[in-house]
């Protein structure tokens, strides 16, 4: 078993006066380390397509997660779709992305651009196979991962972005491919650098997109645990054993609350360096204690955290403001987002008498929310999340 696991990420816009995107990605676990990963582009636009796209991509990963054969999806899919009264055809096409246990990956490829694939920070030219199944061009690939692969998935809108303004025959898939070799050594997550071939081809599009456009990146990376501390535990003899377990774990350590820092303080006999700096005026200081990754206030510092995840994990429109500042909330968020695969919450019951107060909007249940809200989205994530309470 190796350490490499797979970052995914994704984003869409819809055809310009459309309420439902025509495109649709499933991602379903085979097992921990073999997801399947589906991109399907419905006939058409709208609500008709937005049916086909979620029908197939929700049969195809199904199915090839339950290790039935390619041939029995497609044939499944021809008769499970309706047929299209104008063009006589009944699909969506798709692009099938199987990783097998981290270690190598299948490509399945049916009428959608073919997938663009990086390594060592170069398109790389994978090997591909040809083959018709239901009258079918499909077209198949095995690939043995190496850490730093990249794969990008998309629907046709990419390529079609830009065609008859920016460019005579659109964004070309040589020009998506230098586009993602400049973005590519900087080490983007998986849905910053979909996020940011999404966003050119609406800029191309003028904001008004001709059609649905999909990008699903895939990168291989390898595993880097992160641990957090949020509060005191309910029982005061629990601390030495909770600090214990907590910095005994291998990778970044972050200590979330006033009282929290001071007990980590306290164990690791260092001086708690406060701060007065407010980098944002509705997040708090950061502090320093040698020997912690990062030490930030507790509830607001992670409402705000929880608010960025959320947008994480659906637009991405608040990327840039916690991808480049230095307040607590965005820390935190570059180390939970952007660097951990795996993150283990160490989370204390202790009821803080100073949110008591009525005329305070913060509670324990309040905060308990934070952790499980925050926790299902690390989880869309795809990271792998441990929650200990204490």
């Amino acid at each position: 078993m190796n350490n490499l696991c797979a970052e995914i990420g994704y984003k869409s816009i819809n055809h310009f006066g459309e309420q439902l995107c025509g495109d649709h990605v499933d991602i379903v676990e085979q097992d921990e380390n073999s997801p399947v990963i589906v991109l399907a582009d419905g006939l058409g636009s709208g609500v008709k397509a937005s049916i086909l796209s979620t029908l197939t991509s929700k049969i195809i990963s199904t199915m090839i997660a339950e290790g039935l054969p390619l041939e029995e999806c497609v044939e499944t899919i021809a008769a499970t779709l309706p047929i299209c009264s104008v063009r006589g055809v009944a699909y969506s096409t798709f692009t099938i992305i199987r990783l097998i246990n981290n270690e190598a990956v299948e490509l399945i490829q049916f009428d959608n651009p073919l997938v663009i694939m990086l390594r060592d920070g170069k398109n790389y030219d994978y090997p591909k196979t040809e083959s018709e199944i239901g009258g079918k061009k499909i077209y198949r690939s095995s690939i043995y991962l190496q850490e730093g692969d990249i794969f990008v998935a998309m629907s046709d809108g990419c390529p079609h972005a830009g065609i008859g303004t920016s460019y005579n025959f659109g964004w070309k898939r040589e020009d998506i491919i230098e586009f993602v070799e400049l973005l590519a050594p900087a080490g983007y997550t998986s849905k910053t650098l979909s996020t940011m071939i999404i966003d050119e081809c609406d800029k191309l599009y003028n904001h008004e997109p001709g059609d649905d456009a999909t990008a699903c990146v895939v990168r291989i990376r390898r595993r880097e645990p992160v641990n957090l501390l949020f509060g005191p535990p309910s029982n005061r003899d629990d601390c030495e054993r909770m600090l214990s377990l907590f910095f005994s774990k291998e990778g970044k350590h972050i200590v979330c609350g006033g009282t929290t820092s001071s007990l980590a303080a306290k164990f690791l006999r260092k001086p708690l360096k406060a701060s007065l700096n407010f980098e944002k005026s509705d997040v708090p200081p950061i502090a320093e204690i040698e020997g912690v990754d990062l030490v930030t206030e507790g509830v607001i510092t992670i409402n705000k955290v929880l608010t960025y995840a959320k947008d994480h994990i659906d637009k991405n429109t608040l990327y840039e403001e916690w991808g480049f500042h230095h307040d607590g909330a965005s820390l935190i968020c570059r180390i939970l987002f952007e660097e951990a695969t795996d993150i283990n919450f160490f989370v204390g019951r202790a009821v803080n008498p100073a949110h008591q107060n009525p005329d305070l909007p913060i509670n324990f249940n309040i905060k308990m929310n934070l952790v499980k809200e925050l926790s299902e989205c690390l989880e869309q994530m795809g990271k792998r999340i441990k929650v200990s309470y204490f």
